[in-house]
């Protein structure tokens, strides 16, 4: 049985991406990975939409959310986070582990978060450092309006830090233009790679903070990395292979053009909810993401029934809830290497999922209305 995934990480693999994994590993010292890791920064740049130095990290994205907190503040800062998720709830559990002071902004799960609410959070503390967010809330696959968010953010004497590790390459993230200081990413999202790799992208502002920072770390520093990385190399010994991956995976998408690469996952998303939709399923989301569409499944069906049936039926993949979620709702994701074939495939399998748990389906209704936006 073919297998295949429609997790929000890790995504799908294109074909050239696996194969380059193939070939022999070289030296990390070698002029070899030089060349490849100084084309690597310069697409970088191009895909956060910074002019700056993006960080590499042979991590998963927690660990560059941790080097976010632990290079820039001290014990006792005040900082302001956006829970309105399981990933917004990791933002201010690091914060707490360091000893930050933290203020949060509580959000029913599948909310978006209102920007005057923020401004109203900064207008009553002046003390407050920075303000932590998602782009898109995995948990929920809410995207919030990091754009406005940063208008409310700018000029206020604090930075704007965003979780972008699955948003990036699926929604519009212009860090320079909108002014976001900090954004965070992970490679086995829109970046088509397996997991290993974290980014961070920092603006001048976010530089001079690590100045002041008196917390520890090591591996974590961003100074050292970047004093490297100005030598084409790493301070410590990366993942190889997964940065040729990379390399690899970024020509891809510049190929295909930035533009085009977000324009096809808000197609591929428009085209999945239209689907769940005429299968007269719920939306969970106010504001769905280009990442993920999470689903409301009657109790009738069962969330674990259906995902166990489609998956050892029809080899298809798809997330559940986390937490108090884990039995209302799946997660389809149509993230990274995803063509219109593939949005077929998944409502195909959950169409005759449904039906065999006893949902009243209407077969090929829910792929009719997936082909009418992508036959556009």
């Amino acid at each position: 049985m073919k297998h295949k995934l429609f997790t929000p990480g890790p995504t799908p693999l294109p074909e050239e991406v696996r194969l380059i994994q193939a070939r022999g590993i070289i030296h990390h010292r070698s002029k070899e990975f030089s060349d490849v890791f100084k084309e690597i920064r310069e697409e970088l740049r191009y895909v956060f939409q910074t002019k700056e130095e993006v960080l590499l990290f042979s991590s998963s994205g927690t660990g560059a959310m941790e080097a976010v907190v632990a290079n820039l503040f001290s014990p006792g800062d005040k900082v302001l986070v956006i829970r309105g998720g399981k990933f917004g709830e990791r933002w201010a559990e690091i914060a707490a582990a360091f000893s930050l002071k933290v203020f949060s902004i509580d959000l029913e799960w599948g909310h978006v978060v209102n920007p005057e609410l923020i401004e109203k959070n900064l207008r009553e503390d002046s003390g407050i450092k920075a303000v932590f967010t998602q782009l898109v809330e995995t948990s929920t696959g809410v995207v919030y309006d990091i754009e406005t968010i940063a208008r409310v953010t700018k000029g206020k004497g604090v930075i704007l830090i965003v979780d972008a590790v699955s948003g990036l390459g699926a929604e519009a993230l212009c860090t320079d233009k909108w002014g976001v200081d900090v954004v965070v990413a992970g490679s086995q999202k829109a970046l088509m790679i397996p997991p290993g790799l974290a980014f961070v992208a920092l603006s001048g502002k976010a530089w001079k903070l690590t100045n002041n920072s008196n917390l520890p770390r090591y591996y974590w520093d961003f100074k050292k990395a970047k004093k490297a990385q100005d030598k084409n190399q790493t301070v410590y010994t990366p993942a190889i292979t997964l940065v040729c991956a990379l390399g690899e995976s970024l020509r891809l998408l510049k190929k295909e053009g930035w533009d085009n690469v977000l324009s096809r996952h808000a197609k591929l998303a428009k085209a999945t909810r239209q689907g769940v939709m005429a299968l007269g399923l719920q939306i969970f989301s106010e504001t769905p993401s280009n990442v993920l569409t999470a689903v409301e499944i009657p109790l009738s069906v069962g969330v674990k029934r259906l995902r166990g049936l489609m998956r050892d039926r029809y080899g298809v993949e798809v997330a559940g809830g986390q937490a108090a979620l884990a039995e209302k709702i799946i997660r389809i994701a149509h993230l990274g290497a995803m063509e219109a074939t593939d949005i077929i495939v998944v409502l195909s399998a959950l169409e005759m999922s449904l039906s065999e748990l006893g949902y009243p389906v209407e077969m090929g209704k829910g792929i009719a209305a997936a082909e009418e936006i992508l036959g556009r």
